[in-house]
């Protein structure tokens, strides 16, 4: 059974409801780091639920559909009598629009990118203190191009109007995206929304631990918990975390599925030689081998990787516990992996193993996950609040698959002993930059293509290998790093030189979005 955690001690409670968008994580997390509770739910909830929930202001999100269009995703009209502070963001403002008696259709034009606005409105309460003309970002063909009844327009771009309002009921739309840093002034609008709510900010993570301990101790009792320990940042704080709540029930099993980075087995087993807790290491690379062999499908990778891992921890739990002691699997899995792993209106990104990938016959009574309430800058902090070093609360994000979503195709020993040592090599000379001007994340992904190419005078047909480096704060937008070519060179030069099996180096230039960071 799985656990969602939801703080229902925060009182204030903003409530995101998702159409599909493919920034909800970003409006949550905006929200969040002005000191605001945010948590998402999908357009489709019931009256009863958001009464449950209680929020103090509501937030709709964007969304690939015409709201007009058949089959368009809607939400209750109910909600904007509620007395709710509303914002509705993109598709969001068009839904609230369409079902409060104005009009939505297709623009002449549509506007992508970075677009210049400018309020119309002097005594617009949602963009009060902001320049008259700035730069928002938009992502739209769509438009509202007949307010509702007793809304004023407060912005226009030159294509569309850009924000409305109806400040007596306290309902705002926003057709740019002020989630994302390329929209100036998007934090000031999205704090001056909260003001709006009355949120005073009571969020602190300070809180997060003490709350943590007791939820997990009810949850638990006096029952053992078998964690799996992958070294990543989110295992090691919940490993940290669960240590501390249950002192002497906690066990944590690292599974080398064959599937990590090169020597990173021994690393890990190194780095938690000295913490308190109980770590059985478990070396499963045949097994997990002959288990993709022949699959290149990448959701079928995730989905029995998944399986294969839930597999292990339950023989490992028989054989600590006679099939008895051991009723609780502890897992990492953070708020973007269950909302990545789809919704009812958004897409399914792609199944994070942990989530999607779950067997329903899993003999483990319960799932113990108290970080799937955080993003990853707040597993972070909570990492650090715990004490662990900076080495494991600043690691870059791996996916729990591992090399297997970075080899693209099927998978093989040989394959991925080719991309350890090309990986290798790209984190040797990018681990030599200064902290300053290092990217956020970055790895080698070896592709299905191979090419021609000439070593010592003879003629060979091996892999390209592509390079990818990004620059993020949150992981959920990306821009590629701007390495320098003699970088590049140096980098691709050792590749082709050390590496027997590649012969051509790509570097992927592409954002997130429209590209993941992963390329599986």
């Amino acid at each position: 059974m799985r656990y969602v955690l939801i703080w229902r001690f925060f009182m204030e409670t903003i409530l995101v409801l998702d159409f599909g968008g493919q920034y909800k994580e970003l409006i949550c997390r905006a929200v969040r780091n002005l000191n605001v509770y945010a948590v998402i739910e999908s357009g489709a909830i019931s009256l009863e639920k958001i009464r449950e929930i209680n929020p103090i202001g509501i937030i709709l999100t964007g969304g690939p559909n015409s709201v007009y269009g058949e089959g368009a995703v809607s939400c209750n009209k109910e909600i904007f009598s509620l007395g709710i502070p509303v914002l509705g963001i993109c598709y969001g403002m068009q839904l609230m629009a369409h079902l409060l008696g104005g009009k939505v259709s297709s623009g002449e034009v549509g506007e992508y990118g970075r677009v210049m606005a400018s309020r119309n409105a002097a005594d617009s309460v949602l963009l009060k203190g902001i320049s008259d003309d700035f730069f928002a970002l938009m992502s739209h063909r769509d438009v509202v191009s007949i307010p509702p009844p007793d809304f004023k327009i407060t912005a226009k771009s030159a294509n569309a109007i850009a924000a409305i309002e109806n400040e007596t009921k306290k309902l705002y739309g926003v057709q740019f995206h002020p989630e994302t840093r390329h929209t100036e002034y998007g934090k000031e609008i999205i704090k001056k929304f909260l003001s709006i709510c009355g949120a005073t900010g009571s969020y602190k993570l300070k809180n997060y631990i003490t709350e943590r301990v007791e939820s997990i101790r009810k949850q638990v009792g006096h029952e053992k918990v078998l964690l799996g320990l992958s070294g990543g940042v989110d295992s090691s704080v919940c490993a940290a975390l669960l240590s501390k709540a249950i002192p002497g029930q906690l066990t944590c099993v690292f599974v080398d599925h064959g599937f990590m980075r090169k020597n990173e087995g021994d690393e890990i087993e190194e780095a938690f030689k000295n913490f308190d807790l109980k770590l059985i290491r478990v070396n499963a690379q045949d097994r997990f081998l002959k288990a993709v062999e022949g699959v290149s499908d990448p959701e079928k990778k995730r989905k029995i990787i998944g399986v294969e891992f839930v597999r292990v921890f339950e023989e490992e739990a028989e054989k600590l516990g006679k099939g008895e002691d051991i009723k609780f699997l502890g897992q990492g899995t953070i708020y973007p992996d269950i909302v990545e792993s789809g919704g009812q209106f958004g897409a399914t990104i792609k199944s994070h193993h942990n989530v999607g990938g779950l067997p329903d016959d899993m003999k483990f009574v319960g799932l113990v996950e108290p970080l799937s309430g955080l993003f990853k800058d707040e597993v972070r902090k909570v990492g650090k609040k715990l004490g662990l070093p900076s080495n494991l609360v600043d690691r870059q994000p791996f996916p729990g698959p591992g090399l297997a979503v970075r080899v693209m195709g099927e998978i093989t020993k040989e394959k991925l002993d080719t991309l350890r040592d090309a990986d290798a090599i790209l984190r040797e000379e990018l681990d030599a930059i200064s902290l300053k001007n290092r990217p956020s994340q970055y790895f080698a992904v070896l592709t299905q293509t191979l090419s021609v190419g000439v070593k010592g005078d003879a003629r060979t047909y091996d892999f390209v290998l592509a390079l990818r480096a990004v620059i993020t704060d949150d992981f959920m937008t990306a821009e590629y790093a701007e390495l320098s070519h003699s970088l590049l060179k140096k980098i691709s030069s050792r590749i082709t030189s050390e590496v027997k099996a590649i012969s051509r180096v790509v570097y992927d230039i592409s954002s997130k979005p429209p590209s993941t960071i992963e390329w599986e």
